[in-house]
Formats: structure tokens, C-alpha cells, sequence
């Protein structure tokens, strides 16, 4: 999930956001950040990242870059196109349970990142994917990073220790 969640501390995570208006009967365009995207539909109801306002969603169609969707109370174009921009978060416990090798996002971000020495790396400052795997920024200890999310350069997660190893690659530094 691209954006980091923390607004809504551990129990929201962003699974999407409204990209804009589709057409003019009020439907909206969703991107969806689940590994599934039509299962956003089914973490409602969606609220706003600072909790104010609550979605009610039925996805329509697929679209091109997302769905379209039907907000509740949403019936025209200038409604839609007001809501352009809003990061879309649900209550983690509605959400799956992940395996013990997959995390949410939000679960990574501000965690210690260490070497295999316990050399202090910085910590998670964002995670990205570009389309060829998920990438974690890490800031800190005089420089930043990009280090692929592979179990090769990040063999260890404890979230409960709030810590991360990371062996990266030769000429990383």
C-alpha cells in the first residue's frame, strides 16, 4: 500500500484512493492499493484519512487505471470531481490476516533498519513499488536508501521488536 497510513495510527490502513470523477452521472474512478482490487468494495465502510468523513462503495466496472464506482450520496459529476485526491482508509480488523512473510505497508513504515551487525541503518521511511517489487526507503545514519524487499536484502522483519535486518547488496552504503 503506497501511502503510509500513520494519520490513522495501527488501526486504519489506506487501500485506496478516488483519482477523479468517470463520467457525468457521479461515478468515481477508485485506484485500489489491495492486493485484489475489487476487494475494496468489501473493507467498507472506507473513511478519510483523518477520519471526518465515512465511504459507502459499490464498484461498477473496471476502468482504465482502476474501477468505477458508486459513492453513496455521490449523484453527479461536481460531487465526484470534489472528492478527487482522497486517500480511502479501512479499519484493519476488516482487512485479512496476512502470512507470516507478508506485511502491510503501514506496518514497515518508521521501523529501525540494522545490518547483520546491528549497524544502525536508519528507518523505513516509505515503501514504493514501481512495478518490479516493492522497494523500502530507509533515512538515516547520514544517507538514504532504496533497498529491494527481497528475503535476500531483508532476511528479518520483527514487527513486535519494531526492527528490520538488512543485508544490502555490495556498493550499497
Amino acid at each position: 500500500m503506497a501511502d503510509d497510513g500513520k494519520a490513522q495510527g495501527p488501526d486504519r490502513i489506506c487501500v485506496g484512493a478516488i483519482s477523479g470523477a468517470f463520467g457525468v452521472q457521479g461515478e468515481v474512478r477508485l485506484k485500489s492499493f489491495c492486493a485484489d482490487p475489487e476487494d475494496i468494495a468489501s473493507y467498507g465502510p472506507l473513511f478519510s484519512e483523518d477520519g471526518q468523513r465515512q465511504f459507502k462503495i459499490k464498484l461498477t466496472r473496471p476502468v482504465a487505471g482502476g474501477l468505477g464506482a458508486r459513492i453513496a450520496g455521490v449523484e453527479n459529476k461536481d460531487q465526484a470531481d470534489a472528492l478527487k485526491g482522497i486517500s480511502l482508509y479501512a479499519d484493519r480488523k476488516r482487512l485479512p490476516r496476512l502470512p507470516d512473510d507478508e506485511f502491510y505497508h503501514t506496518d514497515l513504515i518508521g521501523l529501525d533498519v540494522r545490518d547483520p551487525g546491528g549497524t544502525f541503518l536508519g528507518k523505513v521511511r516509505a515503501v514504493h513499488n514501481h512495478g518490479a517489487g516493492d522497494l523500502l526507503e530507509i533515512s538515516g545514519a547520514g544517507t538514504d536508501l532504496l533497498l529491494p524487499f527481497t528475503r535476500a536484502v531483508i532476511p528479518t522483519v520483527d514487527l513486535t521488536a519494531g526492527r528490520i535486518v538488512a543485508d544490502p547488496p555490495e556498493g550499497v552504503d
